[in-house]
């Protein structure tokens, strides 16, 4: 899917569409690409698998035989930080490549970081760019900002109960 002629002076790996090939082919950050119920199970099963992790340092802090709201409340919470961080590194990767595909000119790098080139992109590959940046790209952004916005939506009730208990 190379958009971009035998012209174009950006290496093959800096080129915006093959940029967002890599991101949707990989194995973390296809999950945005990913079926509604598909995404939501990755996103729960992260969340499962950070409060098995963050358990045994949260039982030396909070037994559950004296504590175990506060316990409970604790794993939520540290959880839902760990996969709202996670979801956050998702976010920031996929905005990348959006802003790459959406800009008129791309900055690549020949051979290392001290030959910085920028190239201007010819409106055919500008408005293949901003096709896929526009139908492909946003609604993931859009998906992954609004499953940031539930998980902060349900941490809000156990951080206002552990200071409560």
């Amino acid at each position: 899917m190379n958009l971009y002629n035998t012209q174009c002076p950006v290496p093959k790996e800096q080129q915006p569409v093959n940029e967002y090939t890599s991101l949707k082919n990989s194995w973390f950050f296809c999950w945005p690409t990913l079926s509604s119920q598909s995404y939501n199970r990755k996103i729960t099963v992260t969340l499962l698998l950070n409060g098995l992790l963050v358990s045994p340092v949260l039982l030396s802090i909070f037994p559950i035989t004296k504590l175990p709201l506060k316990f409970v409340f604790s794993e939520f919470i540290t959880s839902s930080l760990i996969t709202g961080f996670i979801l956050i590194r998702l976010y920031l990767g996929w905005s990348y490549v959006v802003k790459r595909l959406m800009s008129a000119t791309v900055f690549y790098e020949e051979s290392g970081w001290y030959d910085g080139q920028i190239w201007v992109k010819p409106s055919e590959v500008l408005l293949k760019d901003r096709f896929i940046g526009l139908y492909e790209v946003f609604p993931l952004l859009n998906k992954i900002k609004n499953t940031l916005s539930f998980l902060s939506l349900i941490i809000s009730a156990p951080v206002l109960l552990f200071f409560y208990f």
